[in-house]
């Protein structure tokens, strides 16, 4: 069985390079991704967020310097939620891309709003690593 899937997606005057290295660092995340974090603390080896969902773990997987930004957020009951996030080259900038998962039991309202965060979330990113790269332009979705 597979789930629907959205795919969202910012473009980002910065290279490639700057964006994965800067979203892929898990310190980084109270920076822009306030749909998952909203502080991130090192223990032990994990990386532990106080979410809108409570605490949770971020696992990012090893291939950040290639632009893929996949990590699993594990809830205190011990779901795991997969999400992919890649940046792709996009000329001599980026394109963040983050593909949501509309998992069983998330109706219209819930996937709506989760939707509506990412979006926010990319927005944020873009907006950070736009104005660190002196551009000042703000691309569209």
């Amino acid at each position: 069985m597979t789930n629907p899937a959205l795919h969202l997606s910012t473009s980002i005057d910065a290279s490639p390079a700057e964006v994965a290295a800067f979203a892929g660092d898990p310190a980084n995340l109270p920076a822009w991704a306030a749909g998952l974090s909203n502080g991130i603390r090192e223990e032990a080896g994990r990386w532990i967020t106080d979410s809108p969902m409570g605490e949770v773990e971020v696992r990012f997987g090893s291939h950040t310097d290639l632009g893929i930004l996949d990590h699993d957020v594990v809830f205190p009951d011990g779901t795991i939620v997969h999400d992919p996030l890649r940046v792709l080259a996009n000329d001599t900038a980026a394109e963040a891309v983050f593909t949501l998962f509309r998992l069983p039991g998330v109706d219209d309202a819930e996937f709506d709003r989760d939707a509506g965060m990412v979006r926010a979330d990319l927005a944020h990113l873009r907006t950070h690593l736009e104005t660190a790269h002196g551009s000042g332009t703000v691309s569209d979705e």
